[in-house]
Order: C-alpha cells, then structure tokens, then sequence
C-alpha cells in the first residue's frame, strides 16, 4: 500500500482567506450558473478598471525586446525611474543598486522573509493586517506578531502596543499605509513614532505603500523612508493598484536608510533575485512611463472621480443598516464595517460571510481573514459599479434584516 504524499508541516495552519473556502464555495456556486457579485479582492481590471494606454502603448512596442532575461534587479531604465521617483517623495540616497523589481509585491514580500528570518525570528505585523505578511513570516520559519491598530483612533497603530511586543528575537515591523484592510491612512506623528522605536531596537521597517496615491478627501500619505536615514527601511509598491495593472505583476522594492548594517541580507536577498533569473520583463517596460506619465489615479481618487463617488456610496449604505458602523477610509480600496453581534443570530463574521454568500449571493471577506482578534468584521473592495454596489447593499441589508434579533429576544438574553 502507498503511502499519501502530504504537505509540507511549514503550510500547517497556514490560510489566504482572500481566496479561502469562501471563495471556493464561490466558485462552485458559479459553476452551478449562480451569478455573484464579488466584492472580496482588490482586483480593479473585472470592473472597467483599465490600464492607461500609453502603459499599454508601451509594452506593446516592447514586446519584442523583452524577449530574453535581463539583468535580476531589473531593466535600467525601469530601476532610473523607481530611483527618481524616490527623490519626488522625500526618500534620501538611493541609488539603482537599491532597486529590486519583482513579479509583483507579493513575491518580493516572500523573497524578503526567506531572505531574512532564522527559525523562531518574530515579526511584527498589524492587526488587521494583508494576510500575505503573515502567512510569509511563518512559512519562512519565523513567528508573526500582531500589534494593534485601534479603531477608535481611525485605525491607526498602537505605539504602546508595539512596545509591549518586542522581544530580543524581533527583527523588524510592517507598516501597510494606506492599510488594506482598513483603508487608514497613518498620521504623521504615529509613523515618527514607528521610527524611533524601530531605531531603538534596531528593526527594520518594511514599508508596503502599494497604494500611496489612491488617498481620499486631501489626505497626504507620507513615506515612512522619508523620516530616517538612521533605519533601514524596505519600501514597497507596483504597478497594480495605482495604475490598476494586477495581472501584469510588476512590482519593487526600494532599499533606504541604513543599509550598510544590511549588507549581508541584501547578498541573501540578490541571491534569491538571481535564482528566479529575471521579472517579468515586459512589465518592466511599462513602470517609466507609468511613474513619469499622466497620473491618472488622480482623477479617480477626487471628489466627483469615481473610486471616491464609489466609497462614499457603499460607506453611506453599511452605516445606514442598524448594527453596522465603519471608520470612513482615507485611502485604499476598502472598507471594514463593524458587525454588532448582540443583535444578529450568526455567531462570527466567518458565519456571516459564508451564509451570506449562500443566500445572497454576495462575496466578501471575514475580518478574522486579516488577522483580526475580534470575529466581528468584515471586508468590502468598493471597486464595482454604483448600480452593483447599490445591489449588493440591498442583499446585505436583507440578510442582516433576516438575522436580526428581535428586542424581546435580547431582553431574555
């Protein structure tokens, strides 16, 4: 008798709820000819999202010149770019060795904690948080650690709690902002805070601003390597939200800061870049254009642009169901209501996402999927049409309905 071939014991416990057993039941309700409206990823292209023609223009008279491997940071003209444009935000002595380009974000998040995490190394991760971030601390070995953010302060992070978690097997602290899930947009004195204490216990900050343009009603995002020169700071971004480019997977990550302390994960990191030979080259053709050329997000993120019609439209229909409340999002693409629980009968958000989906037919995502503690959240991408929204808004207001308890049930609780 054979013997099962298993997975390996580092996936144990691991999970990616974006696209979990929800999302797969999803699925199997589609392929039974149910319609769903999907609100569960940040995925602009499937909602008339496109990418701007003269990025599109540009990969095309490329095609032929992406055709071999180049060189493992990235094309040179790609890696001017990147460094120019650190110098229009504030970020200090970069140089093109600094640059790596990666198949998105994603992989280079991944290549960062293999690159950098010895068995038992923690670090730290807010919560909520882009489950990415944990699942690819602890498949590299390390533990993940989860400070808060606080809703009560319009999400942003807990100094104090991030305090509390620091051990001597700490290496270093994300910062997601504009946060997804939240849609928070960190104020300034709480990200000189991060900075001074990760100068005090030598960490490394790691930085995803992936989407540092899409900002809502004047709020100003400010770069984390633009406070220090003191810490090494890892920086990163891409092509796929701000310039609504996901399938291209064209990402980097910029190194600041301190990093003559680094020199030896950086020769870990590069050696991780070299092994996969190269990025996606035709993706790399369209990042000069895209950070050079007309800044298109801009009109979409406005007063009247539709991202912001769309997120003033969704936040003003959760808000309007009693037992819902939400923190308006700054930036992003997201929401994250509240669920009262007292007063629906489902136990938890993963109940509530699931059987949603069942009866309504509406995909989100449980905030327990980001690492949240508290199972009484849930994530809604503001992405699809007003006419879509204003629907799923519907469905959602009629399966809380369904579930509401009613007052002289509560009195007997």
């Amino acid at each position: 008798m054979q013997n099962n071939i298993n997975k390996s014991n580092r996936l144990n416990n691991l999970s990616y709820a974006i696209r979990g057993p929800v999302f797969e039941k999803a699925q199997q309700l589609e392929a039974m000819g149910q319609k769903i409206i999907n609100l569960n990823i940040g995925n602009p292209a499937p909602f008339g999202f496109d990418v701007p023609d003269e990025i599109v223009h540009d990969m095309i008279m490329n095609i032929r010149n992406a055709q071999g491997y180049v060189h493992h940071l990235g094309i040179f003209s790609a890696r001017k770019a990147i460094m120019h444009y650190t110098q229009q935000i504030g970020i200090q002595g970069v140089t093109i060795d600094d640059i790596f380009i990666g198949n998105g974000v994603s992989e280079l998040i991944v290549m960062t904690m293999q690159a950098l995490l010895n068995d038992g190394d923690e670090i730290l991760i807010p919560s909520p948080d882009y489950p990415l971030w944990t699942t690819s601390v602890a498949l590299s070995g390390g533990k993940p650690v989860h400070y808060i953010c606080d809703e009560e302060s319009d999400w942003n992070p807990d100094l104090d709690d991030i305090r509390q978690k620091i051990t001597r097997k700490t290496k270093g602290i994300v910062v997601i902002n504009p946060n997804n899930p939240t849609g928070a947009v960190y104020d300034k004195d709480i990200l000189e805070g991060i900075i001074k204490i990760a100068a005090e216990h030598n960490l490394i900050v790691f930085a995803d601003e992936i989407y540092d343009k899409i900002l809502f009603d004047g709020a100003k995002h400010i770069p984390m390597a633009s406070l220090s020169d003191d810490v090494f700071v890892m920086t990163y971004s891409g092509l796929s939200k701000n310039y609504r480019a996901t399938g291209f997977r064209g990402g980097w990550v910029i190194l600041s800061g301190a990093t003559l302390r680094a020199k030896s994960f950086v020769e870990g990191f590069t050696l991780l870049a070299s092994l996969r030979l190269c990025a996606n080259v035709l993706a790399q053709y369209a990042i000069q254009t895209a950070l050079g050329g007309y800044q298109s997000i801009d009109d979409l993120v406005a007063p009247n642009g539709r991202l912001c019609k769309q997120r003033d439209l969704i936040l003003y229909k959760m808000t309007d169901i009693p037992g819902i409340t939400c923190v308006k999002p700054k930036g992003a693409l997201y929401l994250f209501p509240k669920i009262d629980l007292r007063k629906f009968s489902f136990k938890d958000d993963d109940q509530f996402t699931y059987d949603l989906l069942c009866e309504q037919k509406v995909l989100v995502v449980s905030g327990t999927g980001f690492n949240y503690l508290k199972p009484d959240h849930f994530r809604i991408v503001f992405l699809a049409s007003s006419e879509e929204l204003e629907t799923a808004s519907s469905r959602i207001r009629n399966f809380l309905d369904h579930t509401r308890i009613r007052v002289d049930e509560l009195e007997l609780v």
